[in-house]
């Protein structure tokens, strides 16, 4: 999926000026830190990043060294574990003959649609009720494109299952389980364009909350104290931040070996390792005016400062619906909001950063809701493969606690 020049011109051409005037910053602030050598890392989200494509456009963007790291949640390894996209038929499980509380909410229930070659790939690894899939496929339904390895039969139960044996063999060699995975992963995958060119792909500690038995056997696969100390290591070795559809951030940015936001402080007291935002430039890519609002009202009259002195609540002092991310984010020197969908900011960002470094991509995604991004999704659920264990199995081979790669 090669750049379309003029839907990229287009989205551009509407963007409200303060979002482009902030954008240019932010490419500006890349192409420099590239230049001079340094690094960039990505912190995102899940759902809208691998809705949009961003994330099949951060593995790109790794594979044509823009990006040197990811921090990012559980629910993306799963589903990069299983494709990133999917087409699945969504159908009402009670009127199948389902048990109305063992289904969600809303009472639906989901079936991958699979290619011949796929499915006998998953039943060689494990049992699949044909006569209930075949079935499930002939139910009334609608056929939409999703998250992969989510809640469909059987890319989900394969996905569930096969958490357990990445996390066996991530413990038997010495290495995260995102890392674990991405052994055996698509190269259009962020865990798989990770260990391709051996670049951190971590998943953060307030992430660690999605994705079933894979955010479980995430947890599991490192210490809390070590997947911190190697967030930290990681952030700390970034000249520019990239946040994308990001919540929680703020125990990412005050985690407990990060000094200037304050957490980090008993660390080096201790005389332990730290490290400091101080001088790091974090780009927030985020659809919330409030953040703006905040980052605005720090930058005129330190209002989040004063709050943070005074031992007051930010909401009831700013008079604005306060997230928690927004304190830390505003307080840094170097940060830098952009307020705007993620669909448009990251083709527009990419592919300007990419013209500047003189870099050709070979991926590039669209929002949505353009016609450039519903091929993009049809693309990506074609093209982009779910994690093949054989594949896992045979690095895992190579691998030695004494010597991970």
């Amino acid at each position: 999926m090669s750049i379309e020049r003029k839907v990229i011109e287009d989205i551009y051409n509407n963007l409200p000026s303060k979002a482009k005037t902030r954008l240019k910053r932010a490419i500006d602030l890349i192409v420099k830190a590239k230049e001079k050598g340094g690094k960039v890392v990505a912190v995102v989200g899940s759902g809208p990043n691998l809705h949009e494509g961003v994330t099949t456009l951060l593995a790109e963007l790794m594979h044509k060294g823009i990006i040197d790291g990811v921090s990012t949640s559980s629910a993306v390894i799963n589903h990069e574990m299983a494709g990133t996209l999917e087409k699945v038929k969504r159908f009402d499980g009670v009127s199948f003959g389902f048990e109305r509380e063992k289904l969600p909410s809303d009472g639906f229930f989901e079936v991958s649609i699979l290619s011949k070659a796929r499915l006998e790939e998953f039943q060689r690894e494990m049992p699949i009720d044909m006569d209930l899939y075949q079935r499930m496929l002939r139910a009334k339904g609608d056929v939409i494109i999703k998250v992969a390895g989510n809640m469909a039969y059987p890319t989900g139960l394969r996905t569930e299952r096969l958490a357990r044996d990445v996390l066996a063999l991530a413990k038997r060699c010495g290495v995260p389980f995102e890392q674990m995975a991405g052994y055996g992963a698509d190269r259009l995958t962020m865990i798989g364009a990770g260990v391709e060119h051996n670049i951190p792909v971590l998943v953060t500690v307030p992430q660690l909350v999605g994705g079933g038995e894979v955010g479980l056997a995430i947890g599991d696969s490192l210490s809390i104290s070590e997947r911190c100390h190697r967030i930290a290591r990681l952030l700390d070795s970034a000249d520019v931040i990239i946040e994308s559809a990001l919540a929680l951030s703020q125990e990412v940015h005050d985690g407990p070996f990060e000094g200037f936001t304050g957490h980090g402080i008993w660390a080096d007291w201790e005389g332990g390792w730290t490290y400091s935002l101080a001088d790091k430039k974090i780009v927030r890519i985020d659809l919330d005016p409030n953040l703006e609002r905040a980052w605005t009202q720090e930058r005129k009259s330190k209002m989040v400062s004063d709050a943070v002195h005074k031992g007051l609540p930010k909401t009831k002092l700013m008079q604005i619906p306060f997230r928690m991310e927004m304190s830390g984010f505003a307080r840094i020197p170097g940060s830098l909001p952009i307020v705007g969908d993620i669909g448009e900011i990251w083709p527009l960002l990419a592919t300007m950063v990419a013209d500047a470094l003189e870099v050709r991509l070979d991926f590039m995604s669209y929002k949505q809701s353009l016609p450039a991004g519903e091929r993009v999704r049809e693309w990506i659920v074609k093209h982009v493969q779910p994690v093949n264990k054989e594949r896992m199995f045979e690095a895992a081979k190579e691998l030695s606690p004494a010597n991970p790669r």
